[in-house]
């Protein structure tokens, strides 16, 4: 009988010691406290660019400002466009002076879209239907004489040829491309280019509204002039 009881409590005592080993186990991997979620990389804010916003349009080799395509003179390389008409007599008292500018700014008109509006030969609106390709280039006439006349000698008209496109590509009325042979020429000396024959008439009722279209294509007209009887 003792040694059952004796057994009984050695028995009793394995068990609270197993339970007590038990409770001080801990499972693997929690001897640390756990970690909280790492953060997504909070990415450098964009930072605007120093100096000046760049105009799309190109800029006056005088002043530097953005250009009036109505505002220009001829040289022997095709035209010089300016803000204003005091530049071109500045322009024209050194034009050595303004070069590097000139430079920059054809290089910069080359990448913008232009149309072909009028004749290297005669200076009359062309006819889209009278083209002839010259040295790699499509080039429009006005009538079927000319074609002959300027391949006899085409660097005799190249620098009329630069001046016979526009960078006002889109009638300022429906937002389509122009006609060259659908403008109208203002009071200011300016030719605005239009998509069809209707449009001028609406331009000229309305021409406050529809000033800003030409204004981003380079060509500023003053609707003030316009609006005088």
């Amino acid at each position: 009988m003792k040694r059952w009881t004796m057994a009984m409590g050695v028995g009793a005592i394995c068990a609270l010691a197993g339970l007590y080993a038990l409770a001080q186990e801990k499972p693997a991997g929690q001897d640390k406290p756990a970690q909280p979620p790492a953060k997504p990389e909070a990415k450098p804010e964009a930072k605007p660019e120093s100096g000046k916003v760049e105009s799309k349009l190109p800029l006056c080799p005088v002043m530097g400002e953005t250009v009036d395509f109505t505002v220009k003179t001829m040289t022997d390389d095709g035209p010089v466009y300016f803000c204003c008409a005091e530049c071109i007599e500045k322009f024209q008292k050194d034009p050595a002076r303004y070069a590097d500018k000139v430079t920059a700014q054809r290089a910069r008109l080359r990448k913008r879209e232009r149309i072909q509006v009028c004749c290297p030969v005669s200076g009359e609106a062309v006819d889209r239907k009278q083209v002839e390709q010259v040295d790699g280039q499509e080039v429009f006439f006005c009538c079927a004489k000319c074609p002959a006349q300027y391949k006899e000698n085409p660097a005799r008209f190249k620098a009329k040829l630069e001046g016979c496109y526009t960078y006002q590509v889109r009638c300022p009325v429906s937002g389509k491309k122009i006609d060259p042979a659908a403008y109208t020429d203002l009071p200011t000396g300016q030719r605005i280019y239009f998509c069809c024959k209707d449009c001028p008439a609406k331009f000229l009722k309305e021409p406050d509204k529809y000033a800003e279209k030409l204004t981003e294509q380079g060509v500023n007209v003053d609707v003030d002039k316009l609006k005088k009887p």
